[in-house]
């Protein structure tokens, strides 16, 4: 074989690694679907009790606006959530059945309430709280449309922008409270 035809089987390889390397993705049969191909319908079903509740008290779905896909931290992340702009002190409605999984402080968050669904594969997460409802504890059982804490700006939220941070995370069964795959909540929401 000459050295041209060497070069040219060698270019040929390096291009194939190059291709496997960066085009193509090795997904185990067992592996989670992206969030993409999540439905709404489907998560609809696994939570069985129907539409969210819109989280904060008085919002209409007209008054809502889909971030879930806007750049957080300089670009370096996906939002993953919608934010609900509401005043200090409105009341944060929990979105559907379930129970209070975990109350917790986070420098990003501030004071946060993780809820599991009542089926356990949905985590419904609500941020930058100003304060819980009193007597709200871990496991407690919630009823959709409970008032479950009040909106404001803790963590890394703007003072002068209160909001919830509203997030909807699928789970697989015994996952912690802290993980799952990201659902856009807003088609979540808007079919209220």
């Amino acid at each position: 074989m000459s050295r041209q035809a060497w070069g040219g089987a060698l270019a040929a390889l390096l291009l194939c690694a190059a291709f496997v390397l960066f085009c193509v993705r090795i997904v185990p049969a067992d592996a989670p679907a992206p969030t993409a191909t999540i439905r709404a319908a489907d998560v609809h079903r696994s939570a069985d009790n129907g539409p969210l509740q819109i989280p904060v008290e008085g919002v209409p779905a007209s008054a809502l606006t889909d971030t879930f896909t806007q750049a957080r931290a300089g670009g370096a992340h996906p939002h993953d959530a919608i934010d609900i702009m509401a005043a200090r002190g409105r009341a944060v409605l929990a979105a559907a059945d379930g129970r209070v999984e975990k109350l917790f402080w986070s420098e990003d968050g501030g004071r946060t309430l993780y809820q599991r669904s009542a089926d356990g594969r949905l985590i419904y997460y609500y941020a930058h709280l100003d304060g819980y409802a009193p007597g709200l504890r871990e496991g407690q059982a919630l009823r959709r449309g409970q008032r479950i804490a009040t909106v404001g700006s803790t963590g890394n939220a703007d003072p002068a922008a209160p909001h919830l941070h509203f997030a909807v995370n699928l789970m697989r069964p015994g996952e912690p409270w802290h993980g799952g795959r990201p659902i856009n909540p807003y088609p979540l929401l808007i079919r209220h």
